[in-house]
């Protein structure tokens, strides 16, 4: 059986760290990069192989690895709890720093805009999320919020709590956020009932629906667009 060759043995122009201070992050490669973050090996594997491990069981895909959850994590080779709550922290930093704006808030335009705000939050997950976006009357952000967490088919929409949220923040408009794990992102007929029961709830306060957006994968569909709001 080959010897395993610790990385710190390797030549210093192939380590991870090394190289990413000779020669600056984009120059590693996503295994490298994994490896650094990860630290260490195990007496069989070196960072980097647990790394290349991690990436085969997400196809060598980044936005498989966004979907991977701890248990999942934690069945592959090298790769212990500590690893794996490691590798999960910095990919959801990655995904809040993803719509997280400058200290002025983002006006939101268009229903791309608002989908630019919250996809990255809800587009590889594995279940349904519920979210609200919280508008002033210039249509900028105030502030997002999970409302719910659900299945994989379906989640809850809390009318009482948006419109509590809502008026606690002087917000003006809303807009509802769901996803849909399969990919589909047409809307249901209970997606359907949801929107025109928050739609009336929240005329009652003088605050307005802008629109129900359902995120899936890299698409949405937008309830305002479509004319059903």
């Amino acid at each position: 059986m080959k010897k395993r060759v610790p990385i710190k043995e390797w030549k210093k122009d192939e380590r991870p760290r090394e190289k990413l201070l000779e020669k600056g992050p984009e120059a590693l490669t996503d295994a490298e990069l994994i490896a650094i973050l990860i630290a260490s090996g195990t007496k069989k594997e070196s960072a980097l192989d647990i790394s290349r491990n991690i990436l085969t069981k997400c196809d060598n895909n980044l936005r498989e690895l966004a979907k991977i959850d701890l248990e999942k994590l934690k069945e592959i080779s090298g790769v212990g709890p500590t690893k794996a709550v490691t590798l999960l922290s910095v990919l959801e930093l990655f995904k809040r720093f993803t719509v997280t704006s400058g200290k002025e808030m983002p006006k939101i335009q268009s229903s791309d805009y608002a989908a630019k705000a919250i996809s990255p939050l809800l587009r590889d997950l594995p279940h349904e999320e519920c979210w609200v976006l919280y508008l002033n009357r210039a249509n900028k952000l105030i502030s997002k919020e999970r409302l719910s967490i659900g299945g994989v088919s379906s989640t809850v929409v809390d009318v009482k709590i948006i419109i509590r949220n809502a008026l606690a923040k002087l917000a003006s408009g809303l807009i509802l956020v769901h996803n849909h794990p399969s990919g589909n992102a047409s809307p249901g007929e209970n997606d359907k009932i949801q929107t025109k029961i928050l739609k009336d709830a929240a005329s009652l306060f003088d605050i307005a629906l802008l629109d129900h957006l359902i995120i899936a994968g890299d698409r949405y569909f937008s309830f305002a667009d479509d004319g059903m709001i």
